[in-house]
Protein backbone atom coordinates (compact mmCIF):
# COMPACT_ATOMS: atom_id res chain seq x y z
CA UNK A 1 0.00 0.00 0.00
CA UNK A 2 3.07 2.47 0.70
CA UNK A 3 4.15 2.04 -2.94
CA UNK A 4 0.78 3.22 -4.08
CA UNK A 5 1.36 6.55 -2.35
CA UNK A 6 4.32 6.82 -4.36
CA UNK A 7 3.38 5.49 -8.15
CA UNK A 8 2.86 9.33 -9.27
CA UNK A 9 5.90 11.03 -8.38
CA UNK A 10 5.60 14.40 -10.50
CA UNK A 11 3.16 16.00 -13.42
CA UNK A 12 5.27 16.62 -16.79
CA UNK A 13 4.40 20.51 -18.55
CA UNK A 14 6.69 21.27 -21.53
CA UNK A 15 4.98 22.88 -24.63
CA UNK A 16 4.43 19.13 -26.25
CA UNK A 17 2.46 18.39 -23.37
CA UNK A 18 0.41 21.55 -23.00
CA UNK A 19 -0.09 20.88 -27.16
CA UNK A 20 -1.36 17.24 -26.43
CA UNK A 21 -3.38 18.63 -23.56
CA UNK A 22 -5.27 21.04 -26.03
CA UNK A 23 -5.50 18.49 -28.68
CA UNK A 24 -5.97 15.03 -27.55
CA UNK A 25 -7.16 15.31 -23.85
CA UNK A 26 -3.51 13.59 -22.99
CA UNK A 27 -1.51 14.42 -19.94
CA UNK A 28 1.96 13.48 -18.95
CA UNK A 29 3.07 12.34 -15.70
CA UNK A 30 6.89 11.07 -14.21
CA UNK A 31 5.88 7.79 -12.48
CA UNK A 32 7.97 5.10 -10.46
CA UNK A 33 9.86 3.10 -12.53
CA UNK A 34 8.22 -0.33 -11.49
CA UNK A 35 4.86 1.01 -11.94
CA UNK A 36 2.61 -0.75 -14.30
CA UNK A 37 -0.24 0.63 -16.23
CA UNK A 38 -3.04 -1.01 -14.92
CA UNK A 39 -1.77 0.78 -11.82
CA UNK A 40 -1.12 4.26 -13.22
CA UNK A 41 -4.52 3.69 -14.48
CA UNK A 42 -6.15 3.32 -10.99
CA UNK A 43 -4.38 5.52 -8.82
CA UNK A 44 -5.01 8.43 -11.54
CA UNK A 45 -8.98 7.12 -12.13
CA UNK A 46 -9.01 7.48 -8.12
CA UNK A 47 -6.66 10.53 -7.42
CA UNK A 48 -8.59 12.78 -9.78
CA UNK A 49 -11.72 11.35 -10.67
CA UNK A 50 -11.66 10.91 -14.37
CA UNK A 51 -12.08 8.35 -16.48
CA UNK A 52 -9.01 7.26 -18.25
CA UNK A 53 -9.01 5.83 -21.35
CA UNK A 54 -5.03 4.62 -22.52
CA UNK A 55 -2.04 5.02 -20.79
CA UNK A 56 0.97 4.78 -22.72
CA UNK A 57 4.34 4.50 -20.81
CA UNK A 58 8.36 4.48 -21.80
CA UNK A 59 10.93 4.77 -20.42
CA UNK A 60 13.55 7.60 -20.77
CA UNK A 61 17.11 7.13 -20.52
CA UNK A 62 19.08 9.63 -18.33
CA UNK A 63 21.26 12.17 -19.46
CA UNK A 64 25.07 12.01 -19.58
CA UNK A 65 26.79 15.02 -17.69
CA UNK A 66 29.79 16.18 -17.62
CA UNK A 67 31.44 18.63 -14.39
CA UNK A 68 35.22 19.58 -15.17
CA UNK A 69 37.08 16.04 -16.33
CA UNK A 70 34.47 13.94 -14.71
CA UNK A 71 31.57 12.62 -16.25
CA UNK A 72 28.19 11.08 -14.99
CA UNK A 73 24.72 10.09 -15.52
CA UNK A 74 21.16 11.15 -14.41
CA UNK A 75 19.41 8.70 -13.19
CA UNK A 76 16.57 6.52 -15.58
CA UNK A 77 12.92 7.47 -15.28
CA UNK A 78 9.51 6.35 -16.74
CA UNK A 79 7.36 8.17 -18.29
CA UNK A 80 3.16 7.83 -18.57
CA UNK A 81 1.22 9.97 -21.05
CA UNK A 82 -2.56 9.26 -19.75
CA UNK A 83 -5.71 9.88 -22.09
CA UNK A 84 -8.42 10.71 -20.30
CA UNK A 85 -11.84 10.58 -21.61
CA UNK A 86 -13.24 13.60 -23.35
CA UNK A 87 -14.57 16.68 -21.55
CA UNK A 88 -12.97 15.76 -18.89
CA UNK A 89 -10.03 17.98 -17.04
CA UNK A 90 -7.42 17.40 -14.62
CA UNK A 91 -7.09 19.98 -11.82
CA UNK A 92 -3.07 19.70 -11.85
CA UNK A 93 -2.89 21.32 -15.15
CA UNK A 94 -5.74 24.46 -14.77
CA UNK A 95 -3.87 27.12 -13.20
CA UNK A 96 -0.74 26.19 -15.10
Amino acid sequence: MERKKTILKRPLLTEKIANLQDTRNQYAFEVDTRANKIEIKQIIEKKFGVHVLSVRTMNMQGKMKTLGRFTGRRSNWKKAVVTIKPGEKLVVFENV
